[in-house]
């Protein structure tokens, strides 16, 4: 709602001390406006991703209480907290579905982000995710010793770093990294603990990429000249 204040018109008579005569002095109206804001209740579509039910296999072990929820399978097994905006359950088909328990704007985006992470949970105990990292640059090679990858990246010593628990790591040909496991949480932040150590440079490309990254080359000034 808007309603507006409106001072009428007034004329006052001023005597001046200085000149010794009186001056009219015309005070024009002035409005004064008041915003009122009014509430919309907005309606929180369901998630595309949210509602997809998912499919547990035959060896994956679910054990569910509350809110917690525990994956067992052949290659490991992981766990997993919810929030309260969205609760899980098991259906008599034997998939599992995540419903909203709230309808509000974060319970729409808690309903596909935990479905997908429960989903990743069953894939990857059953069937496992893998990364994969390419070497480009004259010299750049890594290695493995033990439960550790050695990294020759152009520096003036070479790079170790520990594998973690979970995490199998390969090399191929030197310059390719295999990185697989269960949990693909885990495997994207080896993988990206690699990649920066040695980010793809813009002008020749070389350094650590992933195997399917597209990387934009520039055009060095000898290239502008010509």
């Amino acid at each position: 709602m808007v309603s507006s204040l409106s001072y009428p018109l007034q004329t006052c008579k001023l005597r001046s001390a200085f000149l010794g005569e009186r001056s009219g002095i015309c005070i024009s109206s002035a409005s004064v406006t008041h915003v009122g804001f009014t509430r919309r209740n907005i309606e929180c579509k369901e998630s595309r991703i949210g509602k997809q039910p998912i499919e547990v296999p035959k060896n994956v072990t679910i054990i569910l209480e509350g809110q917690s929820l525990k994956v067992k399978g052949p290659l490991g097994e992981l766990s997993q907290n919810y929030p309260r905006e969205v609760k899980v359950e098991k259906q008599e088909s034997g998939y599992l579905k995540v419903n909203k328990t709230f309808e509000t704007r974060r319970a729409n985006q808690m309903h596909g982000l935990f479905r997908t992470l429960t989903d990743n949970m069953i894939v990857g105990v059953s069937k496992g995710f893998e990364k994969r990292l390419q070497l480009v640059g004259v010299g750049y090679r890594a290695m493995l010793e033990g439960r550790d990858l050695v990294l020759s990246l152009g520096f003036s010593h070479p790079v170790r770093m520990a594998i973690p628990e979970g995490i199998q790591v390969k090399v191929e040909e030197n310059t390719r990294i295999v990185v697989s496991g269960y949990d693909k949480c885990a495997i994207g932040q080896f993988a990206a603990s690699v990649r920066k150590w040695r980010p793809p440079e813009p002008y020749k490309g070389k350094g650590v990429r992933y195997a399917n990254e597209v990387v934009r080359l520039k055009e060095g000034k000898s290239a502008k000249k010509k």
